[in-house]
C-alpha cells in the first residue's frame, strides 16, 4: 500500500505543480505551456496559479498532499494510515470538484462572497491535464487506502478498477443525463413540479392501448415495446442460427456468410432504409416487378411498423450473432459426449445440455437486440412515415422541432429508461443465478456434437435465406453508387467517387482534393482511439460483474446500460448542456467524441464480456492466485487470452459504431471535427444522394478490412483439439 501510495502522490504533486491547471489552447501535446508554467495565469499550474497569481481557492490540493505525505512518513500503525490517506484523499475530491463546479466562467455560480474573497472573481476555464493527473492521484490514493483498510474487495488493482469505473460512469453518463432528466418537473413557467411530470408520464397519448383493439394508434411507448419485443426476438434466432452453422457445421461458404452477417453492422446511417425503399417502395423495383406479375395495387407498406422492424432485424442480427458465436464456442465439448456416452441421441443432447448453456448469451442478445431496437431513431425516422411513432423518433422531434420542448423530452427519456429497467429485471430473472461455466482449466479434448438434423436444417432455412436477402439490399447500395441518379438515371458513372475522394498527383506529391477526405480521416483517427478504450472499459467491467462482489453491485450493472438506453440525440444534447461551461469544457474537442463513444458502445463490451466469462470457472482465478499471482497478473495471463471472442466483438463493435453513429454526434462535430456519418446526413439533406451513397461504399470497405485486421491481432479462442465437428457431413 505504501509504495503505490507514494506513486499516487508523487503522480499528484507533478499534476499540481508542473501541469497547466486549465486547459490551454493548441493542446497540451504541444507543449506551447511548457514555459508559462510559473509565470502565465493561463497556462499555470495549480500551485503557481494559486500561490503566485492570487487563486487561492485552488490551494486545496497542497495540503492535501503534503497531508498524505506526513501520514505516511509518521503513522506507524496500518490501519490508521489507511483510515487518514482515505479521509484526506476523499476531502481533497470533494474540495476540487467542490471549487471546479463553484465558480464559472465570469465568476461564482454560488457562495461569491467565499470565493471572491479567494480571488475567483475573474471566473475560470475549464480542467486540464494538471486538474486531471490531480484528481486521478487523489481517486487511487484513496481506492488503496480503503483496500488497505478492509473496506472492499482487499485487493488494490480490483478496488482501483472499480473507483475508476463508478467515477468515469458518473461523470460521463449520470451526470450528463441529469442535466436533461431534471427538465421532466420544469413546468411551463419555469417551475418544478411533480404533478406536471406524473401527469404527461402517464397520459394516453404516451401509453395508449388504442391499436390493439383496432380503434386507433397506440402511443410511442407501446409501439417501442412491441417493435422491440419483435427485434430482438428475431435477431437473437438469427444469431443463433448464424453461430450453430458456423460453429457446429462444415457449410462451405462460412466466410461468405461470415461477411454478410457482419456487413449490416458497418453500414453507416439511413443507406439501409434508403435500400428498402428503392426495394420495396411505391415506385420501387420488386413493388413494379410484383405488380406486373401479379397485377396487384402499389402500396406504402415499407413505411411504417414493417419497413422498421425488417430494417431494424437487417441492422441488429450482426449484435446477437457476435455475442452468440462466442458463447456457442464455449460450451464444453467434453459435457456433449458424457450426455452421449449416456445414451442420449444429438436432440436430446442439444435440448438439455448444449442449450440450457448458452442461456446467458440468448437472454443478453436479445437485451442488446431489445435496447438497440428502443434506442433507434434512423430508421424509425425513414421508414416510419409518420405511421408508426416511437419513443426515440418522439424524443428527437421534442428537441429539433419547431419548438424545443425540454419537458416532453426528459419525460419520454424516462419512460424509455423504464422500458430498459423492465428488459433488464426481466433477463436477469430468466437467467437466474445457476452456474454456465464450461471451461474449467481441465483438459478437454473433445469435439463438439453434430447438430440435429432438424436443427441444422432449421438453422439452413432461418439463415440461409436471409443471407440472401441481405446480399440483395446491399447489391443495391452498390449499384447505387456507380450511376448517375438512382433510380432516374442508371447509367454508368464514377463520378460520385472522384468528387468525394479525388486524388491529384502535383510536383509536390499527392494531393487530396476530394470533398470527403477531410472528414474520412477525422472519423479514422477518432474511431481507432475510442475502439480500445471501449473494449478495455467494457470487459473490465464485465470482470467486476462477473468475479468480483461488493455492494451496489446490481445497481452498477444497471447503470453499464444507461448510456445505451438513451436514444443518441439525449446523450449528444445531454453531453452539451454538461460540457459546454467549466469545470469540464469539451465541446467542440475530438475529446467529447472520443468520450461519448466509449460511454455509448461499452454496454456491448459489457454484455458480450459477461456471457463470456460466465463459462470461464472461478477455479482458474483461484488457481492463479495460490500460485502467488496477483489480481491484475491473473486477469493478463489467465483470463484475457480466453477472452478472445469477447474482445474481437467489443472491438469490432465500437469500431464500426464510432463510424456509423450519427445520433450521438450530430450535436457535437465541429468544423475541426467533423464526422462521415454528419457529412452523409449533410448530403442527404442537399439532394446529393451519389455521394453520400459512395462514401457509404467506402466506409464499408474501410470497416470490413478493419474487422480483418482485427481478427488477425485477437486470435482465435481454441479450447479443443480440432476444428472439425464429430458426425458432420
Amino acid at each position: 500500500m505504501q509504495r503505490t501510495t507514494w506513486l499516487w502522490l508523487l503522480v499528484g504533486l507533478v499534476g499540481y505543480c508542473l501541469v497547466p491547471w486549465y486547459m490551454t489552447e493548441g493542446g497540451f501535446w504541444r507543449l506551447a505551456w511548457l514555459s508559462g508554467i510559473g509565470a502565465d495565469a493561463d497556462t499555470g499550474a495549480g500551485f503557481w496559479l494559486a500561490f503566485e497569481h492570487g487563486r487561492l481557492y485552488l490551494g486545496a490540493p497542497l495540503p492535501v498532499l503534503a497531508g498524505v505525505a506526513a501520514t505516511l512518513l509518521l503513522v506507524a500503525d496500518p490501519l490508521r494510515r489507511a483510515r487518514a490517506i482515505a479521509a484526506l484523499s476523499a476531502a481533497g475530491l470533494v474540495l476540487v470538484m467542490l471549487q471546479g463546479f463553484a465558480v464559472g466562467m465570469n465568476g461564482p455560480r454560488f457562495l461569491s462572497g467565499l470565493f471572491d474573497a479567494l480571488g475567483g472573481a475573474e471566473g475560470q476555464g475549464g480542467f486540464g491535464a494538471g486538474a486531471t493527473l490531480t484528481l486521478f492521484s487523489l481517486l487511487f490514493m484513496l481506492t488503496t487506502a480503503l483496500s488497505a483498510a478492509g473496506r472492499s474487495t482487499g485487493d488494490a488493482f480490483v478496488t482501483g478498477l472499480i473507483g475508476l469505473i463508478v467515477a468515469l460512469v458518473a461523470l460521463f453518463v449520470f451526470f450528463p443525463v441529469s442535466m436533461v432528466l431534471v427538465n421532466a418537473f420544469r413546468t411551463g413557467e419555469g417551475g418544478f413540479s411533480l404533478g406536471h411530470f406524473l401527469s404527461e408520464f402517464f397520459s394516453a397519448d404516451l401509453w395508449g392501448l388504442s391499436c390493439l383493439t383496432l380503434a386507433g394508434q397506440c402511443g410511442p411507448a407501446i409501439n417501442s415495446v412491441l417493435l422491440a419485443t419483435m427485434t430482438g426476438a428475431t435477431t437473437t434466432l438469427l444469431g443463433l442460427a448464424f453461430a450453430l452453422i458456423f460453429t457446429r457445421t462444415n457449410f462451405r461458404a462460412k466466410k461468405l456468410l461470415r461477411l454478410l452477417t457482419v456487413i449490416p453492422i458497418i453500414t453507416p446511417p439511413f443507406v439501409i432504409g434508403l435500400a428498402l425503399i428503392l426495394l420495396f417502395g411505391r415506385t420501387g423495383t420488386v413493388t413494379a416487378v410484383v405488380a406486373d406479375l401479379f397485377d396487384l395495387p402499389r402500396t406504402r407498406w415499407i413505411y411504417g411498423f414493417g419497413g422498421v422492424y425488417l430494417a431494424q432485424v437487417l441492422s441488429f442480427t450482426p449484435i446477437a450473432f457476435l455475442v452468440l458465436i462466442g458463447v456457442v464456442e464455449g460450451v464444453s465439448p467434453s459435457m456433449e459426449e458424457a450426455s452421449q456416452t449416456l445414451n442420449a441421441d444429438a436432440w436430446q443432447t442439444f435440448r438439455h445440455v448444449s442449450l440450457p448453456l448458452m442461456r446467458p448469451g440468448l437472454a443478453n442478445a436479445f437485451l442488446l437486440g431489445f435496447i438497440e431496437s428502443l434506442a433507434d431513431f434512423g430508421n424509425p425516422l425513414v421508414l416510419g412515415g409518420g405511421n408508426y411513432n416511437v419513443l426515440s423518433t418522439e424524443i428527437y422531434f421534442s428537441i429539433v422541432g419547431t419548438i424545443a420542448d425540454p419537458s416532453r423530452t426528459a419525460v419520454l427519456s424516462i419512460a424509455l429508461l423504464s422500458l430498459t429497467l423492465g428488459a433488464f429485471l426481466i433477463q436477469r430473472r430468466w437467467v437466474g443465478r445457476k452456474s454456465y461455466a464450461t471451461v474449467t482449466g481441465k483438459a478437454d479434448s473433445g469435439r463438439h456434437a453434430a447438430l440435429p438434423r432438424g436443427v441444422k436444417i432449421a438453422a439452413y432455412a432461418t439463415a440461409l435465406p436471409w443471407a440472401a436477402f441481405t446480399a440483395v439490399v446491399y447489391s443495391m447500395i452498390a449499384f447505387g453508387s456507380v450511376v448517375k441518379l438512382w433510380g432516374y438515371d442508371n447509367s454508368f458513372t464514377l463520378a460520385h467517387y472522384i468528387r468525394a475522394f479525388g486524388i491529384r498527383i502535383t510536383e509536390h506529391g499527392w494531393r487530396f482534393k476530394g470533398v470527403a477526405w477531410d472528414s474520412y480521416f477525422t472519423t479514422l483517427q477518432i474511431a481507432s482511439i475510442a475502439a480500445p478504450l471501449t473494449a478495455l472499459v467494457g470487459l473490465a467491467t464485465a470482470y467486476l460483474l462477473v468475479r468480483q462482489r461488493f455492494w451496489g453491485k446490481e445497481a452498477f450493472e444497471f447503470s453499464t446500460m444507461l448510456s445505451f438506453a438513451i436514444p443518441g440525440t439525449v446523450i449528444g444534447v445531454s453531453y452539451i448542456l454538461a460540457f459546454n461551461f467549466p469545470p469540464i469544457e469539451l465541446t467542440g474537442t475530438g475529446i467529447i467524441l472520443i468520450i461519448v463513444f466509449i460511454f455509448r458502445n461499452m454496454p456491448v463490451g459489457v454484455r458480450g464480456g459477461i456471457a463470456a466469462m460466465s463459462q470461464l470457472d472461478r477455479s482458474l482465478d483461484e488457481a492463479s492466485i495460490t500460485l502467488g499471482a496477483s489480481s491484475f497478473t491473473t486477469v493478463r495471463r489467465v483470463i484475457r487470452p480466453l477472452m478472445g471472442p469477447a474482445i474481437l466483438a467489443a472491438l469490432t463493435y465500437s469500431f464500426v459504431r464510432a463510424i456509423t453513429s450519427v445520433s450521438a454526434v450530430i450535436f457535437l462535430v465541429s468544423a475541426k471535427h467533423n464526422m462521415a456519418t454528419s457529412f452523409i446526413v449533410g448530403r442527404v439533406e442537399n439532394g446529393e444522394f451519389g455521394i453520400a451513397i459512395a462514401y457509404s461504399a467506402v466506409l464499408i470497405f474501410t470497416m470490413l478490412a478493419a474487422i480483418v485486421l482485427l481478427q488477425l491481432l485477437v486470435g482465435k479462442r481454441t479450447l479443443r483439439r480440432s476444428d472439425r465437428v464429430a458426425g458432420a457431413p
